[in-house]
């Protein structure tokens, strides 16, 4: 499997895609068909070991949506982060609550990453 992709984890990206959150949905209403710079978003998507939220492979950006949970699991969050940097990637990480209540500043600051301005 590539870059540590296991059938495993396909499979729960597979699951995840079809049981998105609102916060995730309303986010993929404006990523998708490249409406954000022209770069193309996939969704629940297997990056190596783990399953990103966004990911822009062409730009290797991480956009991950944390509700609640994200509190009681900063250790996991950061051990993946710290992966995924080491390979390359920058990760953006935006509140679900910020997502629904300031999609404009939150479409502004994806905006900004990928274009360097």
């Amino acid at each position: 499997m590539e870059q540590g992709r296991s059938r495993k984890t396909i499979r729960f990206a597979r699951q995840l895609r079809n049981r998105m959150t609102e916060a995730e949905s309303h986010l993929w209403r404006h990523l998708r068909r490249r409406n954000i710079a022209g770069y193309k978003f996939r969704r629940q998507h297997p990056v190596g070991p783990f399953v990103a939220d966004f990911v822009c492979i062409e730009a290797r950006t991480v956009i991950e949506l944390d509700g609640g949970q994200h509190a009681e699991q900063s250790a996991y969050d950061g051990a993946r982060d710290a992966w995924l940097r080491r390979h390359g990637y920058t990760i953006l990480r935006f509140w679900n609550h910020e997502v629904l209540g300031e999609t404009e500043a939150v479409l502004e600051a994806i905006w900004a990453a990928l274009t360097g301005k």
